[in-house]
């Protein structure tokens, strides 16, 4: 989603202009739709709303993906959920620039409106593209570029309505996300992110719901009647960028993680002194990595607005504690054998459930929680008899 930072004055000056001399009765009220880019901040694509008076020849486009990384403390607002995000006009060509440049496709569907809709439209988006109501605190699921445009474009027609499925049933936000980040070859950073989200994204969505991502949005307009005539008007495509599509095998993270942890395996079972130092430092650096994605989940989940961070059951398998008891690896203290034999139970408990949680975790993880698991019971019998026999 755009993140491409247009200064406020210009913005302002466009929505002053836009408010002063859009005619509804002769304006033209479209939804922009932009497809997916390389990058990961524009891998989900990007939507707008565009208005055309044929009177003044106005072509104005607003969107609200707009931030600034002059605001104070820009990175620890950005962690903790609290960056303000902000709506800001461009005329049309300025903002076709750099979709052109990048490649991407833009999808034009003008919307079907009597003169008193579109009015209701427009002073909506010059509403909340003035003074303080331009800002809004970025929320990936709930409030993003997409949900702002769709909040104005349905809650000013109230007899608009879907009656169809926009997406399969039973599926679910992560699902979604799954497949803007398997179709853009971003396989590793969808590990990533199946660690960060908690169970929120786990839930089925509704077709509200799931038109939080722009292409989504843009099936559900398609599907829409308004008194029982299409409320899409006309669907176009006003740029093809035909953007080369880069695919991989989707088990690439599994298979990496399987046959590291196979690899473990077999040198955990050597008994000479160098397989034994090897495995020493691995266990070492697991507690320390685990540890430390545990106390990030920690802080995503209960220090920070991101909402689809908390109630994370990936906490099962990184155990914040774990970074700890890496310092005590070596001296070999008696409630080790207590701190591992929970933590073989925690382990355990989570490979019997692994596919009837409410929260699907990543596939590529279960050889590392296999790993780990055989790693605690281990450690257990280790301390317990006062040495450690990887």
């Amino acid at each position: 989603m755009k993140n491409l930072f247009i200064p406020l004055l210009v913005s302002l000056f466009i929505s002053a202009k836009t408010s002063a001399q859009l005619n509804p009765a002769h304006t033209r009220v479209s939804i922009l739709t932009v497809a997916p880019g390389n990058d990961l901040y524009s891998l989900f694509g990007h939507t707008a709303i565009r208005f055309i008076d044929s009177t003044t020849y106005q072509d104005i486009v607003f969107n609200w993906g707009g931030f600034t990384f002059d605001q104070p403390g820009f990175y620890i607002k950005f962690m903790r959920g609290k960056l303000l995000y902000y709506s800001f006009g461009d005329y049309f060509p300025d903002f076709m620039s750099e979709y052109v440049e990048e490649k991407r496709n833009v999808y034009e569907q003008v919307l079907n409106l009597d003169t008193a809709a579109k009015k209701r439209i427009i002073d909506a988006v010059i509403f909340n593209s003035t003074g303080n109501n331009k800002f809004y605190k970025y929320d990936f699921l709930l409030d993003n570029c997409t949900t702002r445009v769709k909040n104005i474009v349905f809650e000013n027609n109230k007899t608009a309505r879907i009656d169809s499925s926009i997406v399969p049933q039973g599926t679910t936000s992560r699902e979604m996300i799954h497949y803007y980040l398997e179709r853009g070859n971003q396989l590793w950073t969808e590990l990533g992110i199946d660690i960060l989200l908690g169970s929120r994204v786990d839930r089925k969505v509704s077709n509200d719901e799931a038109m939080f991502l722009p292409e989504f949005f843009m099936k559900g307009l398609n599907y829409a009647t308004d008194s029982s005539q299409p409320f899409v008007k006309e669907f176009k495509i006003i740029y093809t960028g035909n953007k080369q599509q880069i695919t991989s095998w989707k088990y690439m993270p599994l298979a990496v993680t399987a046959l590291s942890c196979l690899f473990l395996f077999f040198i955990s079972a050597l008994k000479n002194k160098w397989a034994k130092a090897v495995i020493k430092f691995v266990d070492i650096l697991l507690l320390y990595i685990t540890g430390l994605i545990g106390v990030l989940l920690l802080f995503m989940w209960f220090a920070t607005d991101h909402t689809v961070c908390k109630n994370n059951l990936n906490i099962a398998w990184a155990l914040p504690t774990n970074f700890i008891v890496a310092f005590f690896i070596i001296k070999k203290p008696a409630w080790l054998s207590t701190y591992f034999f929970i933590a073989t139970l925690i382990n355990a408990l989570l490979l019997a459930s692994w596919f009837w949680l409410p929260q699907q975790i990543n596939i590529a993880l279960l050889p590392i929680v296999l790993y780990l698991l055989n790693r605690y019971v281990v450690f257990t019998s280790a301390y317990k008899n006062k040495y450690l026999r990887a």
